[in-house]
């Protein structure tokens, strides 16, 4: 006569990881979903009927990779936080192999480039000839930071009074005692 056993919880708080890995809910990495955007976001939206899928395949978004039933509900996702999260996501560049070598020491690190993502046009945009836009975003901190340490230095050069002589703690010399 045994006891009832507990289950055992290796570890516990770690359902988000669970859930993200499964296969039934696995939805496509952001690299994936990037790759569709720069080649083919215009098939994406504009997919052939398909009975097998929600909405028969006529109401997708391109930056989350979900079906939905009809335009109502799509357009009510994109205002959700799901949504707009994922189009935060994919406002940096996806990490690539080229970054992976830098990071090894083979080339000079470069900061990730930022992009402005807008929310897909709908069908009848689609038709009307709107497409989806994925547009860097000029880095102006780095002009921004170049002009201001020219500034700087010019700015210490004109401070700086040129004297000939030197300063009476410059040119005094402290003497170390000896311990004994």
């Amino acid at each position: 006569m045994g006891m009832v056993q507990k289950r055992k919880k290796m570890h516990y708080g770690d359902t988000h990881l669970q859930r993200r890995w499964r296969v039934r809910n696995r939805r496509r990495d952001l690299d994936q979903i990037d790759d569709d955007l720069k080649t083919r976001s215009g098939e994406l939206i504009n997919q052939n009927v398909d009975l097998d899928k929600p909405g028969f395949a006529q109401f997708y978004c391109v930056h989350c990779a979900k079906y939905f039933i009809d335009d109502t509900a799509m357009q009510a996702h994109f205002r959700t936080k799901v949504h707009k999260r994922r189009m935060k996501a994919l406002e940096t560049e996806p990490y690539s192999i080229e970054e992976s070598e830098r990071a090894a020491g083979r080339g000079s690190f470069q900061k990730p480039k930022k992009r402005v993502i807008t929310t897909q046009p709908s069908k009848e945009d689609v038709i009307a000839g709107k497409r989806i836009k994925v547009e860097e975003v000029p880095d102006n901190n780095a002009a921004s930071s170049n002009a201001m340490e020219q500034e700087q230095v010019e700015e210490k050069e004109e401070d700086e009074p040129v004297t000939t002589t030197k300063s009476k703690k410059a040119s005094r010399k402290r003497t170390k005692k000896m311990a004994t």
